[in-house]
């Protein structure tokens, strides 16, 4: 999936507490299908509201968003449910997991979601299960996984419904050095048996590093 941001901005409103803050000032980028590009930036810099923009859990203030050549800034809720139910995978850095479901229903979570017939759907978590190397813990729950084991089930999650793109926001940022890099090695052997086009956002140069290449963030701009 090809996503390209033109000229975005996105302004928070004004509360009792805060004036209004704008996040993002007049982004353009253009990320071609398949590619794994990385957003790096500090905290603050604007990189996971620009997720949640690609995304389409926001819309911009301004500017357009558009996925292939859909426009998703100008599509209804119910398109938009149906967008990132179905061709978006996200990988988040707290997990996120449902933790009254096993590995296994977590990772078949988003199968059941779209209607994907039983046997359907099995064949496809045990695949996932084998490409995350947690099939002997398939019964288990969150609960009783490690850091590391809860990501890997994320990462399942994410790529079990097959979505041409593939979202990952600090996917490192929760584990030790060790588990960070058994995580950005699944990511990185994701995407080249899959080819879906992934964009992660980091702080971290080591993480940067596992990209096909870097688009640096600050104050809510794209740095060139």
């Amino acid at each position: 999936m090809r996503v390209r941001l033109d000229h975005i901005s996105h302004s928070y409103a004004a509360t009792d507490e805060s004036a209004p803050v704008q996040v993002l000032d007049d982004v353009s980028l253009d990320i071609v299908s398949g590619d794994f590009a990385v957003l790096m930036g500090a905290s603050g810099s604007g990189k996971s509201t620009l997720l949640n923009l690609i995304g389409a859990v926001d819309k911009p203030t301004m500017g357009r968003v558009f996925h292939d050549d859909t426009e998703t800034s100008l599509l209804d809720e119910k398109r938009l449910t149906m967008l990132r139910r179905t061709s978006i995978g996200y990988v988040f850095q707290f997990f996120n997991l449902i933790p009254t479901l096993n590995v296994r229903e977590n990772v078949g979570f988003p199968l059941s979601l779209i209607g994907v017939p039983r046997d359907a759907a099995k064949q496809r978590v045990d695949e996932v299960l084998d490409e995350i190397d947690l099939s002997h813990r398939a019964a288990h729950y969150p609960n009783e996984l490690s850091g590391g084991e809860m990501q890997r089930v994320a990462i399942g999650r994410a790529v079990v419904h097959r979505p041409p793109l593939i979202l990952a926001d600090e996917p490192t940022g929760n584990l030790d050095s060790r588990n960070g890099e058994m995580i950005l090695d699944l990511l990185r052997r994701v995407h080249d048996a899959r080819r879906p086009t992934v964009i992660m956002a980091t702080h971290s140069d080591r993480a940067a590093m596992r990209g096909d290449y870097v688009v640096h963030i600050a104050d809510g701009r794209v740095v060139v």
